[in-house]
């Protein structure tokens, strides 16, 4: 057990907002979790800011905009951390290793994006920055492409994948309907995810528009403590691991999730739990096909099984492990550096009872997955309701 908690959250919504800066998401998020976890900016003792950026910004010195959220914020410490799509959690991690390193008793994390404002191209191009750049092959593949590559290896190795892909797509978007922070909240069919329109169309092969998460605006935060005695409500860190594979594709076996599941397995070794102890899942599915790998990876199934999942209803709201009720970056939004403070920060409202609408009952224990690239950062996070 860690002894590190998340005492407060702050979430806005996901989505494309044309008239609101990177400091007002910023703030907004900061203000949120200050006042949830009954705290000032004087009581922070440092401060760490998860920004991905990759030039889709100007706010090139990010971390010091969370100091406009409170004034008693001035002097505390600031640090951008990025990790590429998992700089939330490298955040997280930034946060509880000051703390256990006792530089701190109280740490504000904070994950933000702005990209809407930038055309598909340039973002595209901003997140295939995150992708091995010493191979021109691997340097000339953008993420669709990449995750392309899996979805026909996948194909290759087990079985076609696109209907189990098309009925995550579903899942997830039905799942955000009831999310009101989520950038996509329209019901898509599995009929409508699984056939190729003029609405759906191929982006790389075989991907379809359905299968690819959303370009975001938005901001997530939460509040690490050593002293859950001290805030109305809590949820413990039971485990959290952090491991890097090989950058290059070439070293390594894209499909076999490696860095995933390894994560997850260690998380569950620290915590003393298996999967059939966690009561939900947010995990990253940038792709589809990525939330099929996770499946795997979170121990529900054998390697090339993870159709069976979403057949006997294992991963649905209400089954033995619902995955992403908050609709997923598929549905709920994938602004980069804030997804994985917004992933932890929605299992703290899962954990302590104020999920809202896509509250599962009595959880008690929850997993995040949340990784940078394709499988190369890798983060997974065991977190139990109460004290601790």
């Amino acid at each position: 057990m860690t002894g590190i908690h998340i005492v407060g959250s702050g979430h806005t919504a996901f989505g494309r907002f044309d008239a609101r800066s990177l400091e007002d998401l910023i703030v907004e998020a900061t203000r949120e979790a200050l006042a949830e976890a009954g705290l000032t900016g004087a009581d922070i003792d440092a401060v760490y800011l998860a920004h991905f950026n990759a030039g889709m910004a100007s706010d090139g010195f990010a971390s010091s905009l969370v100091h406009q959220a409170d004034d008693g914020l001035r002097f505390k410490p600031a640090t951008r951390v990025e990790n590429a799509c998992a700089s939330g959690s490298g955040a997280l991690h930034a946060g509880m290793n000051a703390i256990r390193a006792g530089q701190a008793k109280r740490v504000l994390v904070v994950g933000v994006e702005k990209m809407t404002h930038r055309s598909t191209a340039e973002v595209t191009a901003a997140l295939g920055s995150a992708g091995y750049q010493g191979d021109p092959a691997e340097a000339g593949l953008s993420f669709p492409q990449v995750f392309a590559l899996a979805a026909r290896a996948y194909a290759e190795r087990y079985s076609d994948p696109m209907e189990a892909m098309a009925r995550i797509a579903a899942k997830n978007h039905a799942n955000a309907l009831a999310n009101p922070l989520a950038q996509m909240r329209r019901e898509m069919s599995f009929e409508a995810c699984n056939t190729v329109t003029e609405k759906n169309p191929l982006i790389a092969p075989p991907l379809r528009l359905s299968d690819c998460s959303l370009i975001s605006d938005g901001a997530a935060a939460v509040v690490l403590s050593a002293d859950p005695a001290a805030h109305a409500r809590s949820a413990h860190i039971r485990a959290a691991v952090h491991l890097s594979d090989f950058l290059p594709m070439s070293r390594r076996d894209l499909l076999a999730f490696e860095g995933p599941k390894r994560a997850v397995a260690q998380a569950y070794a620290q915590a003393g739990v298996t999967v059939a102890d966690i009561g939900f899942a947010e995990v990253h599915d940038c792709f589809t096909i990525a939330e099929l790998l996770m499946y795997e990876a979170l121990g529900l199934c054998a390697p090339g099984t993870g159709a069976s999942v979403l057949e006997d209803g294992s991963v649905y709201r209400g089954g033995r492990l619902p995955v992403n009720l908050s609709g997923g970056l598929k549905a709920k939004g994938h602004p980069v550096g804030a997804t994985g403070v917004s992933m932890h920060a929605l299992a703290f409202r899962q954990l302590t009872g104020t999920a809202g609408d896509i509250q599962t009952p009595d959880p008690r224990l929850g997993v995040v997955v949340n990784m940078g690239g394709a499988a190369v950062a890798n983060y997974a996070t065991v977190m139990e309701t109460g004290r601790g």
